[in-house]
């Protein structure tokens, strides 16, 4: 079989994986369109115990109304359910998914509707059809092709997300520096130890801080940015800014914040203008 022959079978392959994939959503027949979405609310916040591992999370109790029964149900995180809690007050509102009639089964998401179509795989199935596609085109017809094929949706790519960034950046300081700050406290270190393949062990130490917005809100949260010696941070004094909106954003250095909004945009900005030179380079050798 030559490399028409497996172009060939891949495109028909992850063609037919697509069409089902996308057949499936039009019927409502996927998994993520059989779950179920709620709003639950923290009702308690337990402090994480200094030294302990940041993997399982804040410790919160959490309830929910199951809408198909009424039934109220009043969960906790002890177990691996979903999303780990990093951010959290008393009263504030997260996301829960469960299989229909199973909210024994829940999930904790940051993002409650993300891919409530399920059309992530049929996507990436045509992701590949196109990847199979450049690929053959730049062994019959030449490398600038290929230089085409990857410069085109990665500079439209970067056109949509360039000023995007930088508009949420933006909006992110301004929130930040919109509310004056306050006084936190780290209250825990967790610690986190892990060997990798060659067995070589890596240590990593998560600040957990406290404080209280001036809309009386008391707010615990993993500080996994902004604080100088993490490790050496427990039980020190920090100034929190954070937006009154919703006090999962903050920061304990603003000067931070600026120097990664420059730092990114830098990125983004660089990111685009090699999609453009691969595309500029693909059409020229053409």
């Amino acid at each position: 079989m030559g490399w028409h022959g497996y172009l060939a079978l891949w495109c028909g392959v992850f063609g037919t994986l697509a069409l089902l994939g996308y057949g499936r959503s039009l019927a409502g027949m996927t998994r993520a369109q059989r779950t179920v979405r709620v709003m639950g609310r923290i009702e308690r916040v337990r402090e994480p115990r200094h030294g302990s591992s940041q993997k399982d999370g804040i410790p919160v109790v959490v309830s929910f109304h199951d809408p198909s029964t009424g039934r109220e149900f009043t969960v906790t995180n002890d177990d691996e359910h979903g999303e780990r809690v990093t951010t959290a007050w008393k009263g504030r509102e997260i996301g829960v998914r469960y299989p229909r009639g199973r909210p024994h089964a829940f999930r904790f998401t940051s993002d409650l509707w993300g891919d409530r179509y399920g059309l992530g795989w049929p996507n990436f199935a045509v992701f590949l059809i196109y990847a199979g596609l450049v690929v053959i085109a730049a062994i019959d017809w030449g490398w600038p092709w290929a230089l085409l094929g990857f410069g085109v949706p990665w500079t439209i790519s970067g056109a949509f997300y360039l000023p995007q960034n930088a508009r949420a950046m933006s909006r992110r300081i301004d929130t930040l520096t919109s509310t004056a700050p306050v006084q936190g406290r780290v209250f825990a270190v967790l610690k986190d130890v892990s060997t990798d393949e060659d067995g070589h062990t890596h240590t990593s130490h998560t600040p957990v801080v406290t404080f209280t917005t001036h809309e009386g809100t008391a707010v615990t949260a993993y500080c996994t940015s902004g604080l100088p010696d993490p490790v050496g941070s427990y039980g020190r004094d920090v100034t929190i800014h954070y937006a009154s909106a919703d006090p999962a954003v903050f920061t304990p250095d603003l000067a931070a914040e600026h120097r990664s909004r420059t730092s990114d945009i830098a990125f983004s900005v660089l990111a685009l203008l090699i999609g453009v030179a691969a595309v500029v380079v693909g059409a020229v050798m053409v």
